[in-house]
């Protein structure tokens, strides 16, 4: 394994467009007398010419003396024992490098074996996130010939790919991310590996999955990385209700539209981001208003808001107990912006007298999602407007100061005589 140094005049990475408090923090632990670098994601996407959304550091430093050099450390994970440095809102991760043998088929359920920055790149998934960049020297330290590969734009893994998908399935996941955000070649291997070990995408922990979803709907290429997910059939495993909806042309095309106006919000820097809960109901709008059409509307019957919640709970609890299941907030705030759209826009043609604001922590995520519809039905904006409106005037009760709770007081002990 040859070490390769790539001086800032061949790579040109601009230092400038550096996060500084990622700076200072390697340039911290090197003064404590560690090792320490930027690596994966930031390196990548700034050689790329992309603005990172964060930035991982690793280093020889243990977890634990991570924490003695910053005030500002908590630690987190079992299964890959990780720091986080909190600056305000900002968050950094700070690694130790690892070690592991990327030959070994088995699924990785612990990675806490210490190692050398060489074993750290060789452990990590594709070529173009194993790159470590140094600030002080502004050089690029490559163990990989990830550098290479990101000048042609191609994505291959490192090691076997039918191997390191085994060990860790959701590997697969980001290859489809990469390939959709930056639109890189895959490997011809890599791609028979993710056809050959989809199925083992049910392997991995719930929750990572959920959270690499979510990340790409963030992305601002949600549209081509869902049509990617449905087309190499990893789909039908986590979410089996979107894929067979997705599979027809017509009603298909329904939630990529939703996805395609998401992307536009992400990808306009001036733009508000989108909640999570707001993006999941994309999803999830479209088989709603198909499956009330087909239990009501063709019937002729108008649903009252009672029918349509029962519907909205059977829908959510459809679409996510097979494998990817909400925590108990994400799934009732996407229940409620989706009722929502049924109080903004109600089937029934009945002008009332007053509009009310509803007394609903999420409704103004109700009225996003709104806005979000208007983008494809440019009649509803008058209606957004109106409630928009509404809402504003309204004075919005401030939160109240939780009351101290009083000691109970101590029953005076009886003299004794």
């Amino acid at each position: 394994m040859e070490q390769k140094i790539i001086p800032v005049e061949d790579h040109q990475l601009p230092i400038e467009k550096v996060d500084t408090h990622a700076i200072y923090v390697v340039e911290k632990l090197k003064a404590a007398g560690f090792v320490a670098y930027l690596v994966g994601g930031s390196v990548r996407d700034l050689l790329l010419g992309h603005r990172p959304k964060d930035y991982d550091i690793s280093t020889s430093a243990k977890p634990e003396e991570i924490k003695k050099v910053f005030r500002n450390c908590i630690l987190i994970g079992r299964r890959f024992r990780l720091a986080h440095i909190r600056f305000g809102k900002k968050v950094l991760e700070v690694a130790t490098f690892r070690s592991g043998d990327p030959e070994k088929e088995d699924l990785i359920l612990r990675d806490n074996q210490w190692g050398y920055p060489e074993e750290d790149a060789l452990r990590r998934d594709f070529t173009i996130n194993a790159l470590f960049y140094d600030p002080s020297t502004e050089q690029i330290i490559d163990y990989v010939n990830g550098y290479e590969d990101i000048k042609r734009k191609y994505l291959r893994t490192i090691g076997q790919p039918f191997v390191r998908f085994k060990q860790d399935p959701v590997r697969m996941l980001r290859l489809l991310k990469f390939q959709a955000r930056f639109g890189l070649e895959v490997d011809p291997d890599a791609h028979i590996a993710l056809v050959e070990c989809r199925e083992e995408i049910v392997k991995s922990a719930p929750a990572r999955v959920l959270e690499e979803m979510l990340r790409m709907l963030e992305s601002g290429a949600a549209k081509p990385f869902i049509k990617l997910l449905n087309e190499h059939g990893m789909m039908s495993h986590l979410l089996p209700e979107v894929a067979h909806f997705i599979e027809k042309e017509e009603e298909g095309a329904d939630i990529y539209s939703y996805l395609q106006e998401i992307d536009r919000f992400f990808q306009d820097p001036l733009s508000e981001n989108l909640e999570r809960p707001l993006l999941l109901s994309s999803l999830a709008y479209p088989l709603l208003q198909k499956r009330l059409k087909t239990h009501f509307l063709e019937r002729e019957q108008i649903p009252h808001l009672g029918q349509i919640q029962n519907h909205i709970r059977i829908l959510v609890s459809d679409l996510f107990q097979e494998f990817l299941i909400l925590p108990r907030r994400l799934r009732y705030s996407m229940q409620n912006i989706l009722l929502g759209q049924y109080r903004l826009t109600p089937f029934h043609k009945k002008k009332t007298k007053r509009k009310r604001i509803p007394k609903d922590s999420d409704f103004h995520l109700a009225l996003k999602f709104l806005l979000l519809r208007c983008c494809l039905e440019p009649g509803l904006k008058k209606i957004h407007e109106e409630w928009q409106t509404l809402y504003l005037s309204q004075e919005r009760p401030q939160a109240e100061e939780p009351k101290r709770r009083r000691r109970p007081r101590r029953r005076k002990r009886a003299k004794k005589n």
